[in-house]
């Protein structure tokens, strides 16, 4: 039997690709910490689950496509905070940010649409395109200089008559870039004069740290008809398995199209909107506890991974990220190795290798994406395990490297 091009050409993920390598080392009675995906360990807030606790209706009925009124009401109230105000007939609940960024994507783009996306970027933005035949046009940026957007002219350089918007996640995953107020401004500028939608990511939106300033797209006013939130409770109140996210414009329009996606789905969980609509309702108290145990884990993380020579990363400004470039050549190999060969009482890390967040051929071969989700004793410890390992592998390469060439001599 065949497949469709469509899921055939789809890249499996690069997060959870390396599964069976931390299963076979857990079978070995091997601990492996952590650090290749983005599952926060910070408690979710209580009111979720008494909400959800507290429900009491005799029948668990369909709700409306677009969303409970209750969590939409949440929701414009938690955007005012940020002196962004939506109407109800502004934001639609949606599965996940998934379900946001799939349906903004259907929404506005056609077959061979591409939309511009700096890399490197959260690797399911290759896979939704992929799945809709819609291309990701890679605006490159760089480590050594905090993976920040280059000038304006580079990126104009990359439209061309299929280019329909700019997607972008800030603070970025994955590599913790908080983009500038001038930065957010280039685009707005390139949004207008190029009539491009601003598909913009804002997840990780209250992950800033080192009292950097934060811009959101909806607070442009000039592009007010253009911007696209794409918006989720997964890591903002540590519920991932809620599977909540939204869409929220100010181009009705758009949101009426979206609207039928939406219909085509029926509706989100009855259930987890009623306790995503209290976590909207969560103290400001709460995340400045969150946000001061990321900045520590953060400096943990980072402080330890530059011991070694020939790393290069700027300390990231948010998110929970941290994106390196190490002195090796395959962060695949090295990420293997890491899980196959190494390990120190029994202990050990996983990682994730950066390629899968590019689309330009070959870049981000000898890169990594760190997530600092564990406890600080947790973090510490696989901190240091990463650092030995790095060490002993790059020492194994320079010994088999020797060796070959000696043999070479030899001969």
């Amino acid at each position: 039997m065949k497949y469709s091009k469509r899921v055939s050409s789809m890249q499996s993920s690069p997060i959870r690709k390396l599964a069976s390598f931390e299963e076979s080392a857990k079978k070995g009675g091997v601990k492996v910490y952590h650090l290749n995906i983005g599952q926060p360990d910070i408690k979710t807030p209580k009111a979720f689950f008494k909400a959800i606790n507290d429900f009491d209706k005799q029948v668990l009925e369909y709700c409306s496509s677009s969303g409970l009124d209750d969590l939409i009401n949440s929701m414009q109230k938690y955007y005012n905070t940020y002196n962004i105000k939506f109407s109800k007939d502004e934001l639609l609940v949606t599965n996940g940010g998934s379900e946001a960024l799939l349906f903004a994507l259907m929404a506005i783009c056609d077959p061979d649409d591409n939309v511009l996306v700096p890399e490197p970027f959260y690797t399911n933005y290759f896979g939704f395109g992929q799945s809709i035949n819609v291309k990701i046009n890679p605006i490159t940026t760089k480590a050594e200089n905090g993976f920040h957007l280059p000038s304006k002219e580079d990126i104009i350089s990359k439209i061309n008559h299929n280019t329909k918007a700019i997607m972008i996640s800030n603070p970025s995953n994955p590599s913790g870039t908080v983009y500038t107020y001038n930065e957010i401004k280039m685009l707005s500028e390139i949004a207008l004069e190029y009539n491009l939608w601003i598909i913009s990511d804002e997840v990780y939106r209250e992950f800033v740290y080192d009292n950097q300033e934060y811009t959101s797209f909806g607070n442009i006013p000039e592009i007010y008809d253009r911007v696209i939130i794409i918006d989720s409770i997964s890591k903002r109140y540590s519920a991932c398995g809620a599977r909540i996210g939204s869409i929220a414009s100010k181009n009705k329009g758009f949101i009426a199209q979206v609207l039928k996606l939406c219909q085509g789905r029926l509706c989100v969980s009855t259930l987890d909107q009623v306790g995503a609509a209290k976590l909207y309702e969560t103290p400001i108290s709460y995340f400045k506890e969150v946000i001061a145990e990321y900045e520590k884990r953060r400096n943990v993380l980072y402080d330890e991974l530059m011991k070694v020579d020939g790393v290069v990363c700027e300390k990231p400004s948010g998110a929970f990220y941290i994106l390196a470039k190490l002195p090796i050549d395959d962060a695949e190999d090295f990420a293997i190795w890491m899980l196959e060969e190494f390990s120190k009482n029994n202990e050990t890390v996983m990682i994730c290798p950066a390629q899968g967040f590019y689309a330009t051929e070959k870049l981000g071969k000898n890169e990594i994406r760190l997530a600092y989700i564990l406890n600080e004793k947790d973090l510490i410890t696989a901190a240091k395990l990463l650092k030995e390992g790095l060490e002993e592998y790059l020492s194994s390469k320079i010994k088999s490297f020797n060796y070959k060439n000696d043999e070479l001599t030899l001969n």
